[in-house]
């Protein structure tokens, strides 16, 4: 659970200055008897790495004490369902107070302004996934009655109201702390796994702001960059469709993607220029798109050697899902990336993408020669290429 909510955050490196480079974390668990183990996770890329724990003493009090040279986000947990993000800078001391099953909402936060913030907004999300819950139990209540359509009607301007009332939190959010990191986390808060607040379609303007904010702030920072190259690909996207470019697409160059593979390292469209590419989204939820695939592994397998390379983009919900897709289909020779978001995806507004499996055909300098090629029309069209 808690690598789907927190997908695409954090770890790298960023400056932070001359400073005390040790952080300590002072607790105490109420309702604890002692004899738990308490774990720290840090963030990694797309990865948690279990850094350090600590055994709860009988009056439930525990420290975690670690020397760091940059600001950190680590996850402070009891299991995968029991935790507090944290974000911890060279020098600080984070004092804590918990309920020992409820440590993503304690009592006590100081020391940590970082963290103090992620809880304030923790807070406000789960306000909205009440109200929510709420409006999902009268669903439930009116099922099979007669009043069902009025209601659901009802209901659904209810949700809507609370979740532009969160989106709204969330922008007024990200205007006060843009100075800090936890606006980056707050571009990709979720209300229900797959359901983020805000989307580059519609929020763009925010993505370009915390861009903005963040190269100025920690240029080095692996998720400030893959921000950045997002954002300059948002752009030209909105350009392209201004100018009507991605309409006639057929000489067009396609637009940078950049996004972690099955490994979690960022691979570029653009890495793979010098070939002929086809540039194909799917997913592994998405029956047409698994019944094409066999064709793919088959066009792959004729003229991968004469210069053919297979740039697959996966709209997945989640991780799991999509290693099993491409484990199912013998798809593993060729490059896979996603960022894990569904139809909230980077790529859906960036490419104008209505439906899936959609694909583009791409020459060797990776610019568009046709579009959703399939079965024999992709083969025949790839013999004429390197025919030439």
């Amino acid at each position: 659970m808690i690598k789907k909510v927190l997908l695409f955050l954090f770890a790298a490196v960023v400056s932070a200055g001359c400073k005390n480079n040790n952080i300590e974390i002072i607790g105490k668990l109420q309702g604890h008897t002692g004899g738990e183990y308490l774990y720290l996770d840090e963030l990694r890329s797309t990865d948690l790495i279990t850094v350090d724990s600590a055994i709860v003493s009988s009056d439930g009090s525990f420290t975690f004490a670690r020397t760091v040279r940059y600001p950190s986000f680590y996850l402070l947990k009891t299991d995968e369902t029991n935790f507090l993000m944290l974000l911890l800078e060279p020098g600080q001391e984070l004092h804590i107070s918990a309920y020992r099953d409820s440590l993503n909402f304690p009592q006590l936060i100081s020391g940590s302004p970082g963290t103090r913030l992620m809880n304030d907004y923790n807070i406000r999300l789960q306000k909205t996934q009440i109200s929510l819950q709420s409006l999902y139990d009268t669903y439930i209540q009116n099922l099979g009655t007669e009043r069902l359509d009025t209601v659901m009607e009802e209901l659904e301007n209810r949700a809507r109201i609370c979740l532009d009332e969160l989106n709204s939190y969330t922008r007024d959010y990200i205007d006060k702390n843009l100075n800090s990191l936890v606006s980056l986390v707050a571009l990709y808060q979720q209300v229900a796994p797959g359901e983020y607040i805000l989307s580059p379609e519609k929020d763009l303007e925010y993505f370009i702001k915390v861009d903005s904010a963040m190269m100025l702030l920690y240029p080095d920072y692996e998720p400030v960059k893959s921000l950045n190259e997002q954002v300059s690909g948002l752009k030209a996207a909105m350009i392209a469709q201004q100018t009507g470019l991605l309409s006639s697409e057929e000489g067009f160059e396609a637009p940078e993607i950049a996004l972690p593979d099955t490994e979690g390292d960022t691979v570029r469209l653009s890495s793979t220029r010098g070939n002929i590419v086809l540039l194909d989204f799917w997913a592994s939820w998405c029956t047409p798109c698994r019944k094409e695939n066999p064709n793919l592994v088959r066009a792959y397998g004729l003229y991968h050697e004469k210069g053919f390379e297979i740039f697959q983009v996966s709209l997945d919900k989640t991780k799991e899902a999509w290693m099993k897709g491409i484990i199912e289909d013998g798809l593993e020779k060729w490059i896979h990336v996603s960022d894990i978001r569904y139809w909230q995806s980077v790529v859906v507004p960036l490419y104008n993408l209505e439906k899936i499996p959609s694909s583009f055909l791409l020459d060797r300098e990776g610019k568009i020669i046709a579009r959703d090629l399939r079965g024999d029309e992709l083969l025949n069209t790839l013999e004429v290429v390197f025919s030439k």
